[in-house]
């Protein structure tokens, strides 16, 4: 199954997904790529795969992507290889922005789609100056960015409102765990406890 993990940029998505990780077993992090350069606790091949712009085209050009958008000035795109890599055995979560989000809605009908919003306006303000990692006018454009996805957020599956991140984490968690308990997500499992339920040859009673 496919999990994205969307919202607007200082929502605390990309925390509330780490955590996540550390607590959930049998779920992988699908890695992106970008343009922009690596913040300072960022790492190439773990957070982002951080190309050039040049690159980053080549690969679009040769349809190599499953989603891809322009955040913020900057290139954004899931890999089908990272997909195709990661998709055996274990449930995949996405870190992607709306744009991407809504191509991969209209490309894989049975990923599972989940915003997360921060509890109000001013707190994401205060988050996204706390992190001290854009200019004045970056944030400003990050704020703007906010209110336009927020507006474009219906088409989303599920809702997480991160005012405190272990309840968030514990809900992101939760709808994880009640998607894989779904009857079609539990047919192979099923399949195999019917059959022990299947009367043994000669022994079943005529009705």
């Amino acid at each position: 199954m496919i999990f994205v993990v969307s919202g607007p940029s200082g929502c605390g998505k990309s925390t509330l997904i780490k955590q996540l990780l550390e607590i959930l077993p049998g779920l992988e992090f699908s890695i992106s790529h970008t343009t922009r350069l690596p913040r300072p606790d960022e790492k190439n091949r773990r957070d982002y795969y951080f190309v050039s712009r040049q690159e980053f085209e080549k690969m679009k050009a040769a349809g190599a992507f499953v989603e891809s958008a322009v955040v913020h000035g900057e290139l954004y795109g899931t890999s089908l290889q990272e997909i195709k890599n990661k998709g055996g055995g274990k449930d995949l979560v996405l870190d992607i922005d709306v744009q991407g989000a809504r191509q991969i809605k209209s490309q894989l009908m049975e990923a599972s789609l989940i915003f997360v919003v921060p509890p109000s306006w001013a707190e994401l303000e205060k988050r996204l100056r706390q992190r001290k990692t854009d200019t004045a006018g970056a944030i400003a454009l990050r704020l703007e960015n906010a209110r336009r996805e927020i507006q474009q957020s219906d088409f989303f599956d599920y809702l997480v409102i991160n005012g405190e991140i272990t309840r968030a984490v514990d809900e992101l968690r939760s709808i994880i765990i009640a998607h894989r308990c779904q009857f079609k997500a539990r047919q192979k499992d099923f399949q195999e406890i019917l059959k022990s339920f299947k009367p043994a040859p000669g022994t079943e009673k005529e009705r």
